[in-house]
């Protein structure tokens, strides 16, 4: 946490010594204040915050990757005069029991268009999802799993 505040208080006074304050100049200066911080530590033992920056950087772009994904094939259903849809129910095991891990998963995937979290297990074991586009339930579940499921865990160990 005190990297995080630090990396914050670098960006703003790259902002403050830049005259700049729009989102694309703090961003540049939240990088300037990685790169400092992770050169400054160099010799000691890193701590994890150096590890979870860059993971949180790719979850980001796989979870827009996907978003744009998903919109564009919801659109194209849409637009369609023939829709292509095989909506299904289906039960995905979880290796991820934590509240807000599983949580996180739910969101996201009730976020990403064309898929839709219903209801998980008493026992917190199976996420049911609603999906309009399952032609093969197994490799439905392995996109869920290798993909948010995956990052998530990450994300949260």
């Amino acid at each position: 946490m005190t990297f995080l505040l630090l990396n914050l208080l670098l960006a703003a006074a790259w902002g403050a010594l830049m005259g700049d304050f729009s989102p694309l100049n703090l961003l540049f200066g939240f990088v300037v204040g990685f790169v400092t911080l992770w050169l400054i530590t160099r010799g000691a033992k890193r701590p994890g915050y150096f590890r979870r920056v860059p993971q949180v950087l790719e979850f980001t772009l796989f979870f827009l990757k996907e978003l744009v994904l998903a919109n564009l094939r919801v659109a194209r259903t849409v637009l369609s005069p023939q829709p292509d849809l095989r909506p299904a129910v289906i039960g995905v095991p979880l290796d991820i029991h934590s509240p807000p891990a599983v949580a996180l998963l739910m969101n996201l995937i009730t976020l990403t268009p064309g898929t839709l979290s219903l209801d998980i297990s008493s026992d917190r074991r199976i996420l049911f999802v609603h999906a309009l586009y399952v032609t093969d339930e197994r490799r439905f579940v392995r996109e869920i799993k290798d993909g948010f499921e995956r990052r998530v865990k990450e994300l949260f160990e």
